[in-house]
């Protein structure tokens, strides 16, 4: 196992710098044969699944939830369905690892917010819609959803 920058806050990650830094390890210590290419692959997906399952784990202690639904086409992955799992069992809890069917791309799900929002009566002009990349879902009114008080248990 290769040591990456492992970048965590709150309920945050940071990519930044794994990427540059695995680049860097290509083009010296793999040219110089100290490392294997698997080497560097199995430790870039520990390393980001590692963040990813530390965030979940975050937030269901943060939200008082027990349950975990795996989407989106990461959610394939069998080794990030794995480490969740773990996650998941040692604090009670139960995982729903969906099949792939379901896990192919984040599309349907955002159709069906907007399904939602329509149904809602929320409609935007197309002139006036945009993509903002890195959009943070916890800034959304979903006001399909009864209002919920979390409760930090």
């Amino acid at each position: 196992f290769l040591e990456l920058p492992y970048v965590v806050k709150g309920m945050d990650v940071s990519f930044s710098g794994i990427l540059t830094h695995v680049e860097q390890l290509a083009k010296n210590a793999l040219k110089q044969g100290k490392i294997t290419k698997a080497d560097l692959c199995y430790s870039l997906q520990e390393t980001l699944f590692a963040m990813l399952v530390e965030i979940t784990e975050r937030a269901m202690a943060h939200c008082g939830q027990t349950q975990v639904l795996i989407v989106g086409g990461v959610g394939c992955n069998k080794r990030l369905q794995q480490m969740m799992a773990d996650m998941v069992k040692e604090r009670n809890g139960e995982l729903c690892a969906m099949d792939h069917r379901y896990c192919i791309d984040n599309g349907a799900m955002i159709a069906q917010a907007g399904i939602f929002a329509l149904q809602h009566g929320i409609t935007t002009d197309l002139k006036d819609t945009s993509c903002t990349q890195r959009f943070r879902t916890d800034q959304v009114k979903a006001v399909w959803r009864a209002p919920n008080t979390w409760k930090h248990t």
